[in-house]
């Protein structure tokens, strides 16, 4: 049988597609989206395996089945659907009983709901916001295995999806709510963050945050300064024109701390504010 190359994507391994190379660590990804794919291709510079389950896959219980059973690490950045988490409706006994001696979850710190503008930390108790399907399963995959890390994220931010795109869209706004504030991380920092879980820390709860929570006005108007944009009036939010899930979101205000990251994992974010952040993004999309 012939070795894998170091590094390469794979499909789900199933059957004699199990062998992997002695002593080369296995991802096994569920939901290779924005964020974890950024993630796994990290990994995959280090010369990591890695086998992404996407939607295509995720039904095939028998060949997922054997690749968590064959990973030496396993994430799941599957959002919950309604209702249930997708990856453990369908493979909850597998992972449970995983050999695997990391699973990671990316969650979200919307399950702390509304502070009126306090800190949380994750000794913060979770459930009362409008995200209860992500507080479920949260809960859940926390209780799923002993190696279970649960990354709760805030607002992310990066290369293609940032307030500096949205203004050049014409799509930023700048709504009037004087006291809104929040949390938002560059998603090179979720990278860095997850990838050092992987080397030192123990399991359990990881807020992965900036460490300068602002308002999203504050973000709009920086994002406007760097691209040369006049700022975008201000708007009352019941004329924002925006989905219920959009109004929503400015209905919860909070700060989250990161010590906890800092602490176990050695991490410090190399974008600490939204400042750094986009003066990077706007740096590297005018080179």
């Amino acid at each position: 049988m012939r070795r894998k190359a170091r590094g390469r994507r794979r499909a789900i391994p199933s059957g004699p597609e199990l062998f992997y190379p002695a002593g080369v660590p296995r991802l096994l990804l569920f939901g290779p989206g924005y964020t974890a794919s950024r993630i796994a291709s990290a990994l995959e510079g280090e010369g990591w395996e890695v086998a992404r389950i996407g939607r295509a896959e995720i039904g095939d219980r028998v060949a997922v089945a054997g690749a968590i059973a064959a990973a030496s690490h396993i994430l799941s950045s599957v959002p919950p659907a309604e209702r249930d988490d997708p990856v453990l409706a369908l493979h909850r006994e597998a992972l449970a009983a995983a050999p695997a001696g990391w699973i990671g979850y990316l969650s979200s710190t919307g399950v702390y709901g509304d502070t009126g503008g306090a800190w949380v930390d994750e000794s913060a108790p979770t459930g009362q916001g409008r995200r209860g399907a992500r507080a479920a399963a949260d809960r859940a995959w926390q209780g799923l295995h002993p190696a279970v890390r649960v990354f709760r994220l805030p607002g992310i931010y990066g290369p293609g999806r940032s307030a500096l795109d949205r203004v050049a869209a014409g799509a930023g706004r700048r709504l009037a709510l004087p006291a809104q504030v929040f949390s938002r991380v560059h998603v090179d920092d979720i990278v860095a963050g997850v990838i050092a879980s992987l080397r030192r820390g123990p399991p359990g709860l990881y807020n992965l945050a900036d460490d300068r929570p602002s308002s999203q006005n504050a973000v709009i108007e920086y994002a406007c300064d760097l691209a040369g944009i006049a700022w975008p009036p201000l708007t009352a939010l019941a004329d924002a024109g925006l989905s219920p899930q959009a109004r929503a979101f400015y209905t919860e205000n909070r700060r989250v701390a990161n010590g906890r990251a800092k602490r176990l994992l050695g991490w410090v974010p190399r974008y600490p504010d939204y400042r750094a952040g986009l003066t990077a993004l706007h740096r590297d999309s005018t080179r």
